[in-house]
């Protein structure tokens, strides 16, 4: 297998359920890009809440790309250029975000520097290991963004969104996500990123989108591209690479589809499979 391009979804994949990066996954990683392979991460996160990882992993000394927002736009490491960026439609998200008034959900707009909600009090969402988890809190800390109340963020939101981030108890979400979406149809994509998240995108937008249209220029086929996910919006990126690797934790259905499945995002998955193959 001639691998020139790693490509890796950020949670539960790349870092643990401690949201850390092991020494172990990362020395694979340097090594590999050492070796003239590029690094390329794809996330549902926005781009500033890829850039630590980024800088651990010296992807800007290796030309490595950062693809955010689940595929809405690409960054070059290195330049700090946006090599793409496709945003939503402006009235088409005012009329997301008034539809999502009817369900028992927390929406979530970026601008700039702040993440804009309903209440920043009323931020509680119901998971299995914390019954009172703050969401809200969480995305912030985790993008370094401020927070700030907006009452009506439909008639607030009149700029250029590359996604829309809604959390709820994922049961509520597992029983709702349909009637959120279908009024959307062939107008916007959506999709589970965790069970707690439910994003929407401009339609046609996804990973592997932005993946081959960074990756035909360089030239580099699928066939020389591995691929690591964990949850749904990485399906079309192991559909996508030569190589699809499910990690341990992954979704059942991310599995079935996989090429192959490696060890957990605990127990150093990515570093396994690269020491296999590189």
């Amino acid at each position: 297998m001639k691998i020139k391009v790693i490509v890796l979804d950020i949670d539960g994949t790349l870092i643990n359920s401690k949201k850390q990066l092991t020494d172990k996954t990362k020395a694979a990683l340097l090594d590999a890009q050492n070796k003239g392979i590029k690094v390329i991460l794809a996330s549902g996160r926005p781009t500033t809440g890829m850039m630590e990882l980024a800088h651990t992993l010296e992807m800007h000394k290796h030309h490595g790309l950062l693809i955010s927002f689940n595929g809405s736009q690409v960054l070059d490491c290195e330049s700090n250029e946006i090599l793409f960026n496709q945003t939503m439609p402006i009235e088409d998200t005012q009329r997301l975000l008034d539809h999502l008034k009817k369900f028992d959900v927390i929406p979530m707009v970026i601008k700039d520097d702040y993440i804009y909600v309903n209440d920043v009090y009323n931020c509680f969402i119901s998971l299995k290991d914390n019954p009172k988890f703050n969401i809200v809190q969480y995305e912030s800390r985790d993008g370094g963004f401020k927070l700030c109340e907006i009452d009506d963020l439909s008639k607030f939101t009149d700029f250029p969104q590359n996604k829309i981030l809604v959390a709820g108890n994922p049961e509520y979400l597992m029983e709702n996500y349909k009637a959120m979406s279908e009024p959307f149809a062939g107008t916007l994509n959506s999709m589970f990123t965790a069970p707690m998240y439910y994003e929407y995108t401009a339609l046609g937008i996804d990973k592997a989108k932005a993946l081959d249209f960074v990756l035909n220029p360089l030239g580099i086929t699928r066939k020389e591209v591995i691929s690591f996910g964990d949850g749904h919006n990485d399906i079309p990126i192991i559909q996508y690479a030569g190589h699809g690797v499910a990690m341990g934790n992954a979704v059942k259905e991310l599995k079935d589809i996989a090429n192959e499945v490696t060890l957990s995002n605990d127990e150093d998955g990515i570093a396994y499979i690269l020491n296999k193959y590189i």
